[in-house]
């Protein structure tokens, strides 16, 4: 898994690789998923484009004035374990739609949590009528739509997720926003759990 990190980094510097090749050496490939992922083009090709991702993260950490090393260490560790989600796939009914999905998360992670890219849109939501209890989102064209949400001095990511309504996105430890027109219902992460009526304060 180190060794893929590794190559993660510094994989956009080789141009002889075939752009249909993922960011590892395929002939050592070390997992069943690392195998599918060099037999499939699409998702060698995710695998690439995740890479560059998470390359573009580290350079914006080595960009910060303080606390860089650290938030880099974190960085490599978050992104080993996610690696080892992404290979626990071969235990999946439909391996290849599992590994897609993972690498469609992981891109919306890092994009939200390093503001890799600009948001479409950002949004203040006020909850339960109290201007102190803010909700703020960056919403991210993101393959897969993602968003940040900025609460106090937490900061977390979330994925559109389907809904009869609306849009609905889902973040860690259940925190969740469920948007519609200029109203929103958010709900705070286990283990509280709860849920506030907001109203957006900002277009």
């Amino acid at each position: 898994m180190l060794r893929s990190l590794t190559l993660s980094v510094i994989i956009l510097a080789s141009p002889a690789m075939s752009e249909n090749a993922p960011s590892f050496d395929c002939a050592k490939a070390e997992s069943s998923a690392e195998t599918l992922i060099c037999e499939n083009t699409e998702l060698a090709q995710l695998d690439r484009r995740i890479a560059a991702r998470y390359a573009a993260a580290v350079k914006a950490i080595r960009e910060l004035d303080a606390g860089s090393s650290q938030a880099e260490k974190d960085l490599r560790a978050t992104q080993r374990g996610w690696i080892k989600g992404r290979d626990e796939c071969w235990k999946s009914d439909d391996p290849t739609d599992c590994i897609r999905a993972s690498y469609l998360r992981r891109e919306g992670e890092l994009v939200g949590q390093w503001l890799l890219e600009e948001p479409s849109a950002i949004v203040i939501w006020t909850c339960d009528g109290n201007p102190a209890n803010e909700v703020v989102t960056y919403f991210f064209d993101t393959e897969a739509p993602s968003v940040r949400f900025e609460r106090g001095d937490t900061i977390d990511t979330g994925q559109l997720v389907r809904t009869a309504s609306g849009s609905a996105y889902e973040g860690s430890f259940g925190r969740s926003i469920w948007t519609k027109g200029n109203e929103a219902t958010y709900k705070d992460p286990d283990p509280n759990g709860q849920s506030y009526s907001c109203v957006r304060a900002t277009q």
